[in-house]
């Protein structure tokens, strides 16, 4: 890197956050929202442009579009921390981003034209005259702010910021989508690698899901995880996640339960994946299940009508009816057309 960057070499660690319950009160937070896509740090020296991932990885290869867009600025050297995403019809697509990671060039390559990506940029540690990692927030912003006002790069987007503690409590209420919750930083603090410096807040909620099959646990015997459905306005039961947060007494009591109900089809829209054809392994086939049975489980974000991570078992619900549990008590995700005018007011 050149001399505004040579402090912060390619490979440094992008300073964390701790989850917390509640945003944090007080004049010295910045509120900025949490996007669900790849962290990834650019740098660029002149010509050399890199991208590197949370983990210290390279993403340059699989991301040809972005470092062309970085190549294409005027700003001759920079490191901006951001996040990777890509639209695709009505959704920010994580399963795209995935898509990505692929060893063939030529998939990458029609994938970067089909399916181009963004950079959402938040933090600048370094700009084309000075390292900037060991400035205040207030100072790092303002120079992110200005390359982006200078650049105009339609895929070098600003990442919205306030210190209005309720417009964050309102980016909140929209998370669950798109939006994988709300982080807040000191405006005093200077950028710290690998440390947990930052506060974020995921929104929980929950959703009553019929059972529509289970898969067992690896030694095959008791259930290792619920495959959970929802009812679409065809009346067609669609596998939206799974749930293996139970605990061993509730395994060994809805084991025998499950098995008394295995009846096909299980689910009778989208249905989950079957196994590998190298797989051995009784636990990675799904058993599906007559949908008698209804659960409240915690879930924090939705992907394309999906629990994007696993859920977590609230409670049994012998009171409600399978075919209550519709596809509308899903929290609504935002859309793209809706996050435009969110990044562009930041």
């Amino acid at each position: 890197m050149g001399a505004s960057t040579q402090k912060i070499e390619a490979g440094i660690a992008p300073m964390e956050a701790k989850l917390v319950e509640q945003l944090p009160s007080g004049a010295e937070w910045q509120f900025e929202p949490k996007w669900d896509g790849f962290r990834c740090i650019a740098f660029r020296d002149g010509d050399g442009v890199e991208l590197m991932s949370k983990s210290g990885k390279s993403l340059a290869r699989f991301f040809p579009e972005v470092v062309a867009t970085f190549e294409s600025l005027a700003t001759p050297r920079f490191v901006i921390d951001g996040e990777l995403v890509i639209p695709v019809g009505e959704i920010l697509s994580f399963d795209a981003l995935q898509a990505r990671l692929h060893p063939a060039e030529s998939r990458i390559r029609r994938l970067s034209v089909e399916t181009p990506a963004q950079f959402i940029a938040f933090d600048c540690l370094a700009n084309d005259r000075t390292a900037l990692i060991d400035q205040p927030l207030v100072a790092r912003r303002a120079a992110l702010e200005a390359i982006c006002a200078r650049e105009k790069q339609p895929r070098l987007l600003l990442s919205p910021a306030t210190s209005d503690r309720c417009r964050a409590k309102s980016w909140l209420d929209h998370s669950g989508g798109a939006l994988d919750g709300v982080v807040a930083k000191r405006l005093d603090l200077d950028y710290r690698p690998g440390e947990r410096a930052m506060l974020k807040v995921k929104q929980r909620r929950s959703a009553d899901c019929v059972i529509g099959g289970f898969r067992y646990d690896r030694a095959g015997k008791m259930v290792g995880s619920l495959l959970l459905g929802l009812y679409d306005d065809e009346d067609k039961l669609n596998h939206v996640g799974f749930t293996s947060a139970i605990s061993a007494a509730e395994r060994v009591r809805i084991t025998p339960m499950l098995e008394a109900i295995i009846a096909p089809p299980g689910f009778t829209g989208d249905a989950p994946g079957g196994p590998s054809r190298w797989s051995r392994q009784r636990s990675a086939e799904w058993q599906p299940v007559r949908p008698e049975l209804v659960v409240e489980v915690l879930y924090d974000q939705v992907t394309a009508r999906r629990f994007r991570h696993g859920t977590r078992l609230l409670r049994w619900r012998p009171d409600k009816a399978p075919r209550q549990c519709r596809m509308d008590q899903l929290q609504h995700e935002l859309r793209p057309a809706e996050l435009l005018p969110l990044i562009q007011a930041g």
